[in-house]
């Protein structure tokens, strides 16, 4: 396969060494496991936490005489999947045996697409940033192809002294290898590329993207060279199972393999694992140039075939992608940050809009950002831990609206709805927590401050700015039940001071 470089180089993403500026480039493989109830050629179940081998069929275990037979699920997933990266999706695919050594695959080979996957060429928009100004920039990032494989088992070297066990719950389980072009050029840009692709397999309901269960990895592929060049030598960094690692491990490979090439050495071509504990890489196996795996098409499956009806289909009932979503958001005025993180978990963006219907979308995002997804962060908790419903919040944005009570006690009142739940209104009627707007009391309340600070009420003269000061004297007086706005009102008009 011929490499083409796609990219323009950018200074702004070089990496300074002793020799002078040095660029990245890094490319991904990223095995996606499909959801789906049994796996891509047996139907043994996929689920995940089950004793060891007893997601096992006959299949699976190899045993003499028994063939694979194609899960049309996965086949769908696969090109959901395609659509999803905006790709070329092949009506005919090829299954083919890539022969290697896995004991942890007992039939010997693994049963893998070659020259002919399901899915082509596609691309993927990342966002990377905020820069010092806080802009974001939008970088296109090309997809090589996905194809569908089987997935290995687990070996497990630490439950016997002088035995590895293995366990076949995972062997079969279908995978859907992503493949990136070799157009990331940073640490972040990796990292905001995993991200987004697991977003998307996430709203599309491919792939549920928990890396600490492994049902998502990545293998990064890193080089270095000077601006502009010639590829280097990549290293290839394997099963790595975290977005952060991923990062670490890329900055780590990066300054390796600069010192190398700056002290005169050349790079060898080879297969890392990176080690969490200690911040490094560290070699695995050499790799040579050219892989013998001896692929042939698998002679127990026929091509892979369907027709544009199929895919139309299936494209029709594909939901609303992340870009898009965050597009209509936007356009309801929302900022392209906020959107983008009301877009980041689709729960999260179904939950807005459930609190933004027939109410302010700002006023929604903001409380759902700031006060909402703030408390749950503060309590370790995901959005649907919330205790707080939609409706409820909603209930406390119309409350405001309403002027029955003022942002402040909003704030109250989200914490007892957070701690104790219940009807927003009702609370507010129980608790006595309505707002003040009796412009009679309030004008009392302020002429008091006034007169209990004459010294102020000098200084308000020559600083008018100062004004503030007795709005808050009256706010806390009142507990924060009178109305902000009418305070404001009164305090500048009987201190002389001009809007």
């Amino acid at each position: 396969m011929t490499i083409v470089d796609t990219r323009t180089p950018d200074p702004k993403r070089f990496v300074p060494g002793a020799t002078g500026d040095w660029e990245i480039v890094i490319g991904m493989e990223v095995h996606a496991q499909v959801v789906s109830q049994s796996k891509l050629f047996s139907g043994a179940s996929t689920e995940f936490g089950a004793e060891p081998n007893a997601n096992v069929s006959l299949v699976d275990a190899a045993m003499p005489g028994m063939l694979p037979v194609i899960n049309q699920e996965c086949v769908k997933q696969a090109v959901r999947t395609g659509l999803g990266l905006k790709a070329q999706v092949n009506n005919k695919s090829v299954f083919d045996r890539k022969n290697y050594f896995y004991p942890d695959l007992p039939q010997g080979y693994q049963i893998s697409q070659f020259k002919q996957p399901i899915i082509g060429e596609g691309q993927i928009i990342i966002s990377v940033g905020p820069d010092r100004k806080g802009e974001f920039e939008d970088v296109e990032i090309g997809i090589e192809r996905l194809h569908l494989e089987q997935d290995a088992g687990k070996l497990m070297h630490d439950q016997h002294p002088t035995m590895t066990l293995v366990d076949l719950n995972r062997s079969g389980v279908a995978l859907m290898e992503i493949v990136s072009k070799p157009d990331l050029r940073s640490s972040d840009e990796a990292k905001a590329y995993l991200t987004k692709l697991r977003q998307i397999l996430r709203y599309l309901g491919t792939c549920d993207g928990n890396m600490d269960e492994g049902s998502m990895r990545a293998d990064v592929n890193v080089s270095v060279r000077k601006p502009g060049g010639e590829f280097g030598t990549r290293c290839e960094i394997k099963n790595v199972n975290s977005i952060r690692f991923v990062g670490q491990a890329i900055e780590y490979e990066a300054r390796r393999q600069i010192a190398i090439l700056e002290d005169g050495g050349a790079i060898d071509q080879e297969t890392r694992l990176f080690d969490p504990g200690k911040g490094e890489t560290r070699s695995m196996r050499s790799k040579e140039e050219a892989h013998d795996y001896r692929y042939f098409p698998d002679p127990d499956l026929l091509p892979l075939e369907f027709d544009d009806a199929f895919v139309a289909a299936l494209a029709a009932d594909l939901p609303e992608l992340p870009d898009d979503k965050k597009a209509r958001f936007v356009s309801l005025g929302l900022s392209a940050y906020d959107a983008s993180i009301l877009v980041s978990e689709k729960a999260i963006a179904d939950y807005f809009e459930q609190v933004a219907e027939g109410r302010d979308a700002k006023a929604a995002a903001n409380w759902v950002i700031n006060d909402l997804l703030g408390a749950l962060n503060k309590a370790g908790l995901g959005i649907d831990e919330t205790p707080v419903t939609p409706a409820q919040l909603g209930g406390v944005i119309d409350l405001i609206k309403e002027g029955t009570i003022s942002g402040k006690i909003a704030k109250d009142l989200f914490e007892i709805v957070w701690n104790e739940g219940g009807d927003p209104a009702a609370i507010v009627e129980a608790k006595g927590m309505k707002q003040v707007t009796d412009t009679g009391a309030i004008e009392a309340e302020v002429d008091k401050i006034i007169a209990a600070n004459p010294d102020k009420v000098e200084q308000v003269k020559a600083k008018p700015s100062l004004a503030g000061w007795f709005v808050g004297q009256v706010m806390k007086a009142t507990g924060g039940k009178a109305n902000p706005q009418a305070v404001q009102a009164l305090v500048k008009s009987k201190l002389g001071v001009e809007d």
